[in-house]
Parts: structure tokens; sequence; C-alpha cells
């Protein structure tokens, strides 16, 4: 496992500044399948109020908020907060956060944390599944979506979602992992 610090909200900032649209979210097909495939691994059909930690310019967060009465979308990069402010989805409050430090108040009964875990140091995930245990409210889920192949950032897709489902599996003993070809998607619960 590697040593790496995590990635700074600067690098994101820089990324989305350069092309507002830098990983295609909104015209690759990969991407739109494994949405449809992430709102279909949700265990509810609504939510109270959900918390999506990494939602870039908003496309996933708009089909996460059809199924949620409150949702709080955060990313570290103001650029990409304010694109996806511009869906004005009213029942979304985008927020520029950079977790973990910036990790937001509230109860949550979801927690979706989409492509976002390998960006951290080992030490800075254990920190963000602490708080997402925090923020989880008793009957909540926390969903992951990570993509499987070789990454140049801190941590793997597997060892990021492995190395967060031991630091939840306490509270979270329920773990099924509902895709693990290209990218593993899987849902926590207790």
């Amino acid at each position: 496992m590697s040593d790496q610090a995590s990635l700074s909200a600067s690098y994101f900032e820089t990324k989305y500044q350069a092309d507002i649209d830098p990983w295609r979210f909104r015209t690759s097909n990969y991407e739109k399948l494994k949405y449809q495939t992430t709102i279909g691994a949700l265990g509810k059909n609504c939510y109270r109020n959900g918390l999506e930690i990494g939602c870039s310019i908003g496309v996933l967060t708009a089909a996460l908020a059809k199924r949620c009465d409150r949702l709080m979308a955060i990313d570290g990069s103001e650029t990409a907060i304010r694109e996806a402010r511009s869906q004005h989805l009213p029942n979304v409050q985008f927020q520029v956060a950079f977790v973990p430090g910036d990790f937001p108040a509230g109860a949550f009964d979801l927690i979706l944390l989409s492509e976002v875990l390998y960006y951290f140091s080992s030490s800075d995930l254990a920190e963000l599944a602490r708080l997402c245990l925090a923020a989880l409210e008793p009957d909540g889920e926390i969903i992951l979506c990570h993509w499987l192949g070789k990454t140049d950032y801190p941590l793997t897709g597997e060892q990021a979602s492995n190395l967060f489902d031991a630091a939840v599996t306490r509270r979270l003993p329920s773990r099924e992992i509902l895709h693990d070809e290209t990218y593993r998607l899987e849902r926590l619960s207790s």
C-alpha cells in the first residue's frame, strides 16, 4: 500500500478550470451505465437526508436528487460546484467542502462516495470513514463505487474500498458487493 499523501483541493480545481468535465461524466457511456447501476443499488426508494461526497459537476447528483427529500452535494472544487449549481435542483444544497477537514454537519440516512476514496491517504480515508459513521443515521446506508483499474493515486479502488469497509464494519456489518468488474459498487448497512 502506498504512503502517498491525499490529493489536494488545488489538484481538482486545476482539473476543472482546464476542462469543466475532465472525466467525461456527461458523455461517457461507462459513466452513464455506472450511474444507472449506482442508483439501482440504493436500498430504499426515498431518503430523508442524503450526502454525496465528491459530487463534481453534479451529473450523478441530478439522478440522486430524485431519490432524496434533501441532498447535500459537496466537492472540493469551487469551479465544479459552480457548474453543478447551474442545474437548479431545488432539493439539493451544493457546497464547496474538502473532506475530511470540511466534513459537513448533519445526520444523513444515505452517504454516497463515488470515485473519490482512492484520492485519499490511508490515514485521511480512515478519518473520513469515522466521520461518515458519526454522521450516519441508525437506519442509514453508505454506497461506495470505485474504478478498479490501475491508478497513480494514493490508493487503488480495491484498497480504498477494503480500507473503508474495515473502518466501518463493526457498525455496518452488512457489505453487499453489487458489481465487481471494471468498478466495484457496494452497499454498507447495519
